[in-house]
């Protein structure tokens, strides 16, 4: 799926202090939970541009959406791993949907479950024209882990442009940040659909936040 602007693939450290301000404008815009899809049927339709959050269970994605959008309860965070049980769509300004995919990598549901949501999130793959890019969440704590080379594998299978975000940096020391980005972006090097550069992120304290909303307006947004 090609990005929709011709800058899309500009370094994030080249974003513009313009950019960021604008992408700002369109993240505090209003932004409502649309839709939960627990099956393909329930899929909402294809209306906008979807950019989709995937990782591992617990990485921070619903933190990650909440950070982006300046709210603190519009996705739900759990401390119990597995908790995302579904597809979750949320309408930005009427401008683009952010999608909140189920966690993966945890081992305590059952076989039964764990397929049926991999099962899910395939065909929401396959089955969306708009989706711009994925973004695959990586704690930065333990860095890419065997099931996040299998789920690049697939999205490289499947051609779909994804970027790896690491997510808890303000849990590193700050001399250990470049070498989780450093790592990361070795790993990505070894995937042909992965976007060579890695954004590191805090959703605790902001950190890379306002680039990674620059970076998302300019893959999604005309």
């Amino acid at each position: 799926m090609a990005d929709s602007k011709p800058d899309a693939n500009k370094p994030d450290e080249a974003r513009t202090a313009a950019e960021i301000e604008a992408a700002r404008k369109v993240f505090a815009g209003p932004c409502d939970f649309i839709s939960g899809a627990a099956s393909v049927e329930s899929l909402p339709p294809i209306a906008l541009p979807e950019v989709a959050f995937a990782g591992r269970s617990n990485v921070g994605k619903s933190s990650l959406v909440n950070a982006l959008t300046g709210r603190r309860t519009l996705a739900r965070v759990s401390a119990r791993p597995g908790h995302t049980r579904q597809i979750n769509f949320f309408d930005l300004a009427g401008r683009l949907y952010l999608v909140d995919l189920p966690g993966y990598g945890f081992a305590q549901v059952s076989k039964s479950m764990k397929e049926s949501w991999q099962d899910l999130a395939a065909a929401y793959l396959r089955g969306r024209p708009t989706l711009k890019r994925i973004w695959l969440l990586i704690d930065s704590r333990h860095g890419v882990k065997d099931s996040d080379h299998e789920t690049m594998k697939n999205l490289d299978r499947a051609a779909i442009s994804y970027q790896l975000i690491l997510t808890k940096t303000d849990q590193l020391r700050q001399a250990e940040i470049p070498r989780a980005i450093a790592a990361a972006e070795v790993a990505a090097r070894k995937h042909g659909a992965a976007h060579p550069k890695v954004l590191p992120t805090s959703s605790e304290t902001g950190f890379g936040i306002p680039e990674l909303r620059a970076e998302i307006a300019a893959v999604a947004l005309d």
